[in-house]
């Protein structure tokens, strides 16, 4: 491992992740700078990276030794069709001019913060998962892109992120609200057969901060436990201080509805960047990483999901 400090600029900083990552660096004696769309209290740049072009990211590249993309997308949203140029637009471009800035600049390691879902397509091709969902196609696309703008000289190290549980200041996972709603009411919990993979803030931050020291350009799927969807709720439920019974969505049902929704967006001529029509084969498969950390995700997960007074 190469143990010298180096100067990383994160964008995402301030995000759920990126803070992680600036502290993580900070810890270790290394210097980060961070870029985000809008001022707040620990932003040194303000820019948005999406619309940014070679030269304005080659300005704020100069000086550093790498990069860290830790901006996020909403692969839910449903958009008018063809959806494919929104996610480019989104999650390929951008990285790609970031990581032609960074080969210009003479930068030397890179991270970008990308999904399970390539794990998933590596493992598994026959589920042909960037033919049916365009989200997971643009994944792939963005990493392929990403390292063929970084060249040799850059290597990038794609982190395969599964649910993440944290929290930084105010910043939440973008799925936690829904979550966090369902638990604390009186409604009845119910979830499908399978599961996820799950990490926590911190623990990402380690791995990136690790692939930079060690200047990676793997592919590094991340995961400290791997949850059915009846363990994660229950433990959510737990977390807030509303513990129930969790019941189980026959498979049947969760098939029906995904079409259901997935037909409702084609009347509207629109798409999700997960297509719902085959949602429910995700849904109801253990998506589990192997190995796992086996670092235990209480901490994390009582951040994301905090026990109020008023459920104590």
């Amino acid at each position: 491992m190469d143990d010298a400090s180096v100067r990383i600029l994160v964008v995402g900083g301030t995000g759920l992740i990126g803070a992680h990552v600036v502290d993580v660096l900070g810890e270790l004696g290394h210097a980060a700078t961070t870029v985000a769309r809008s001022a707040r209290p620990g932003v040194d740049h303000v820019l948005d990276v999406a619309s940014a072009s070679v030269d304005e990211l080659r300005a704020l590249l100069a000086g550093h030794d790498g990069v860290v993309h830790a901006a996020r997308t909403d692969e839910q949203r449903a958009l008018r069709r063809p959806i494919h140029p929104v996610f480019r637009h989104d999650l390929v471009e951008p990285v790609v001019r970031l990581f032609t800035a960074a080969r210009a600049e003479g930068l030397t390691r890179g991270v970008v913060m990308g999904s399970y879902y390539t794990y998933f397509d590596r493992l598994h091709p026959q589920w042909r998962l960037t033919d049916r969902h365009t989200y997971i196609r643009c994944r792939v696309e963005q990493a392929r892109e990403a390292r063929a703008a970084a060249g040799p000289d850059l290597p990038v190290a794609v982190l395969e992120l599964p649910f993440v549980f944290g929290r930084a200041g105010d910043r939440l996972p973008n799925w936690a609200g829904p979550l966090d709603n369902w638990a604390r009411s009186r409604a009845p919990l119910a979830v499908p057969a399978g599961g996820t993979a799950a990490t926590s803030a911190r623990s990402v931050a380690e791995v990136a901060v690790g692939a930079l020291e060690q200047a990676s350009g793997q592919d590094i799927p991340v995961a400290d436990e791997n949850l059915t969807w009846h363990d994660m709720i229950a433990r959510i439920a737990e977390a807030v201080g509303r513990s129930r019974r969790v019941g189980r969505l026959p498979g049947g049902v969760v098939r029906a509805s995904m079409r259901c929704g997935g037909a409702l967006q084609a009347l509207g001529r629109k798409e999700s960047g997960i297509n719902p029509a085959y949602f429910a084969d995700l849904l109801l498969t253990p998506l589990f990483i192997e190995p796992v950390s086996g670092r235990p995700l209480d901490a994390a997960l009582r951040e994301t999901f905090p026990r109020t007074a008023s459920a104590a």
